[in-house]
């Protein structure tokens, strides 16, 4: 086992055993303010509400390069189907065992290693460095990076380039690359009706009967056909609510949520107004209520990419993928400011899951990526 490789494990493992679900951080963005401030960063404490920001920096010049990524995890589920304790991490067949230990703990000790073999490298370097870290990724994500980015923005402070530590990967280290995600439009469709007794129908109007027909062409719609970059834009209904519990009351009111993840080829006002063209065909008693999750973005060209594409090549021997794949990230929140936003990380066949592991080589293999990456920028 080589000193990289143990100290990027060891650091991996010191912020698995905090038990930061979200959005608790329990002191791991201590320790990582910690080791920046070692190397000259200046560390600024950013708490909003129940959630712990923090933001790093080294240099006082652009173009600013910045890590981000989050320190808060999922809930372990029940803790008799793991086969250790999910907070001590354990090495097993050569990979890190551990709640975190790919949603994104590991790609942070990443970073920081690749930060410090820089930094030492090339202490003088052009630029700027940065660390945006949250511990409110895996919840609400209101008080998080997007409370940072606010605060920048009103500073006047420009990121040029992001790279976020999510995990990635498909099948092997680096083989995709997100340069942008889908957009997400959250609904809940609230539709009223007439309480009333089965078997006096006339006497009642259920909005589970009026509702169908509403459903079944939003389902059919076709809401784009997608571009270059992206897939389709997508609906789904999530959640569907209606009755008293008993088998002979009709239903007064019924409640749906649902989700779109967007493409470019769409916006969010296009959406909402589909939407109530197809629901007012049907002549039903409603009211939507809307949130936006984030907006769809993209980088597929840019410094950040190429650095990325010839650090993996360089190191891993492969072409990446570019996608646009998977749910939402806080590259959403970074993007709106102009940034170049990829996120690189370790494979993600068990995040969120029981048992939850990465390749000790993966992360050895990261820190070398990582740090390569700022060789190229700055």
């Amino acid at each position: 086992m080589s000193n990289l490789m143990s100290d990027v494990v060891e650091l991996a493992g010191e912020l698995i055993r905090r038990r930061s679900i979200t959005p608790d951080d329990d002191g791991c963005q201590q320790l990582i303010a910690d080791r920046l401030d070692a190397l000259g960063f200046i560390i600024e404490d950013m708490p909003f509400g129940e959630v712990s920001n923090l933001w790093a920096r080294r240099g006082n010049v652009d173009p600013i390069f910045c890590f981000a990524g989050h320190t808060d995890v999922v809930p372990t589920g029940p803790l008799e189907n793991w086969q250790s304790d999910p907070f001590e991490p354990v090495i097993r067949d050569d990979h890190l065992y551990g709640r975190g230990s790919a949603d994104m703990k590991g790609s942070i000790a990443a970073m920081l290693l690749a930060t410090e073999g820089f930094v030492r490298a090339k202490p003088g370097h052009a630029g700027s460095l940065a660390f945006l870290i949250t511990s409110d990724e895996e919840g609400d994500a209101v008080d998080g990076t997007k409370r940072v980015v606010d605060t920048l923005k009103q500073r006047g402070t420009q990121i040029q380039y992001c790279l976020v530590g999510e995990p990635g990967s498909a099948s092997q280290l680096g083989d995709t690359v997100r340069v942008g995600r889908r957009g997400s439009l959250h609904g809940h469709l609230r539709v009223l009706g007439v309480q009333g007794h089965v078997a006096y129908p006339d006497r009642a109007d259920n909005p589970i009967h009026s509702v169908a027909p509403a459903i079944t062409d939003l389902c059919a719609e076709t809401w784009d056909e997608g571009n270059d970059h992206f897939p389709p834009t997508t609906l789904q209904i999530s959640n569907l609510q209606a009755g008293t519990g008993a088998d002979n009351v009709i239903p007064g009111v019924l409640d749906a949520q649902f989700n779109f993840r967007f493409s470019t080829s769409v916006t969010v006002a296009e959406l909402k107004e589909r939407v109530h063209a197809v629901i007012d065909r049907h002549d039903l008693d409603y009211n939507i209520e809307w949130r936006v999750g984030g907006e769809p973005f993209l980088s597929t060209q840019g410094k950040l990419v190429d650095a990325v594409r010839s650090s993996i090549q360089e190191l891993c021997g492969h072409d990446t993928v570019l996608s646009t794949g998977g749910g939402t990230s806080d590259g959403r929140f970074i993007a709106t400011t102009g940034a170049e936003v990829v996120e690189l990380g370790p494979i993600n066949a068990s995040i969120h899951k029981v048992d939850e592991h990465v390749s000790v080589a993966d992360l050895e293999k990261l820190v070398s990526i990582y740090q390569g990456i700022l060789e190229r920028i700055l």
